[in-house]
């Protein structure tokens, strides 16, 4: 099979002196108001005032995002000195992991042995972690099988002023996330509903997570009709995984419930040939659960978490799945096929199905599932819709920590009648265009039960067509913080 490079996994470390360090590179914050922190000041003393001058002559601006690399005139000290701006605002979760991600990429445009960053005098300590898990997600790329990496990583990234604890938290976030970005970026050919359960069980071997595969025949026993129906025109089996975490005793656990569509060609509704090149992030919900998972395991989260990752691949053949079909799920529920192309919801109504059968108290279930809920808030918004206000205004509490932008769309009762059926019980898509972000999550409703629980539409956030400062193009690895935030503070 083809072998990617590996994550890179930069060695981390805490110092508690900096300029003392030896480092091809000295980080150092910038407010926009020009003040200097204490290692630029230190710094500018072993210059003669070089760093005063150029913030007074407007050289370096402190303006947010605004990153400048310059070379040391002290014969002493870190030769080069890279200034990251901070802006004038709050100085957040999110600023810190943007900040993180930022300078690591800034520099990778040649190897570096040691970076030293000393942005944590500039940001409260609440938010350390989330600086550190940005250094380390800047460090994954898209470009996972280039044989020269495009963007290189040091070797080791010191952190001034960052205690063990916040970098062993950081550390433990930041990794989750590059988990799930790299599930996400591999081609079809090396991630499919098979080699996706086996990576999983890979990534938790010796962990506190007991993994559990579903293949083919115990799909077929558990009556799981609906996943098998969508990958029945692939030579790749479906699976179920099942991700158990017990770290909270006897409690009823939360759900984390993901769309796993290896690849998404559309089925006989085929997809245009522009259309199908990124579907191997079709899988992106689920990856978000085995990263999630992977995180409240690293941090021991005193929680009971079960995640669920429902596996297809919905390809062409004589087997496939056809349009006016009708599927008996799990649930005994049927539904009538109009759209072999709104594939993610069929998987998930046998996954969904799965989960409240492990009477969680609160369930959140993350897919790509609708290009309408890119239409309604564009590509760096997930779309929340739930059953219970109490479980979505958590969610979105922990997204706004996190700096991860959500937005609740309505669920009004006005929208059942759209997925109806006059053959089923209920049609795997609503009534023309409109509103269908939102009848995707109706569809969906009709296999919780009373269960509370929120949908997570992250089809626009989940995979970027290109690169930004604070991260390359490819999978994004969003709602990860959010998820791991959320289950750590539920009060569900």
């Amino acid at each position: 099979m083809l072998d990617s490079n590996p994550i890179p996994s930069p060695e981390l470390l805490t110092v508690t002196e900096i300029l003392e360090q030896k480092s091809d590179v000295l980080v150092a914050g910038l407010t926009e108001e020009g003040s200097l922190s204490s290692t630029l000041d230190m710094m500018d003393n072993l210059t003669g005032g070089w760093v005063k001058r150029l913030v007074d002559e407007g050289e370096i601006r402190g303006k947010s995002g605004e990153l400048t690399l310059l070379a040391s005139p002290a014969d002493t000290g870190p030769r080069m000195l890279l200034i990251v701006g901070l802006g004038s605002g709050e100085l957040d979760r999110d600023l810190a992991f943007e900040s993180g991600a930022m300078l690591v990429r800034r520099l990778g445009d040649r190897q570096r042995e040691t970076v030293a960053v000393a942005l944590g005098e500039s940001f409260p300590r609440t938010t350390h972690d989330a600086l550190v898990a940005g250094a380390l997600s800047g460090c994954e790329q898209q470009a996972i099988y280039q044989s020269e990496p495009a963007q290189r990583v040091p070797e080791k990234i010191l952190f001034y002023g960052v205690s063990q604890e916040s970098l062993q938290r950081g550390s433990a976030i930041g990794e989750s996330i590059n988990q799930t970005r790299r599930l996400v970026n591999e081609p079809p050919a090396v991630v499919f509903p098979e080699s996706f359960a086996e990576k999983a069980s890979s990534l938790f071997e010796g962990s506190s997570v007991i993994v559990e595969v579903w293949d083919e025949q115990r799909l077929i026993a558990e009556g799981c009709r609906a996943i098998l129906a969508v990958g029945a025109g692939s030579s790749k089996s479906p699976r179920l995984l099942i991700l158990r975490y017990n770290g909270g005793g006897s409690e009823k656990p939360l759900a984390l419930v993901g769309k796993g569509v290896t690849f998404d060609s559309g089925g006989l509704s085929l997809k245009p040939s522009a259309g199908m090149l990124d579907m191997k992030c079709d899988m992106a919900g689920a990856a978000t659960v085995v990263g999630a998972m992977h995180g409240i395991a690293k941090l021991g989260l005193k929680r009971n978490v079960i995640g669920f990752c429902g596996l297809a691949e919905n390809m062409v053949s004589g087997d496939s799945y056809k349009l006016g079909d009708v599927i008996e799920t799990r649930s005994g529920k049927t539904i009538e096929i109009h759209n072999t192309d709104a594939e993610g919801r069929v998987v998930l109504a046998d996954t969904l199905d799965v989960a409240i059968q492990h009477e969680p108290r609160a369930m959140v279930d993350l897919a790509t599932l609708t290009g309408a809920c890119m239409v309604a808030l564009g590509t760096d918004i997930a779309g929340l819709m739930a059953n219970d206000q109490g479980v979505c205004d958590e969610i979105q509490a922990a997204a706004e920590i996190e700096g991860e932008p959500v937005w609740q769309l309505p669920m009004f009762d006005l929208f059942d009648e759209k997925v109806k059926s006059k053959v089923a019980d209920i049609k795997n898509v609503g009534e023309g265009r409109w509103g269908g972000a939102i009848t995707a999550a109706k569809f969906l409703e009709n296999f919780v039960g009373d269960v509370p629980w929120v949908h997570i539409d992250i089809a626009g956030p989940a995979f970027a067509d290109g690169a930004k400062p604070s991260r390359d193009a490819g999978a994004t690895g969003v709602m990860v913080r959010s998820l791991i935030r959320w289950v750590e503070n539920s009060d569900i």
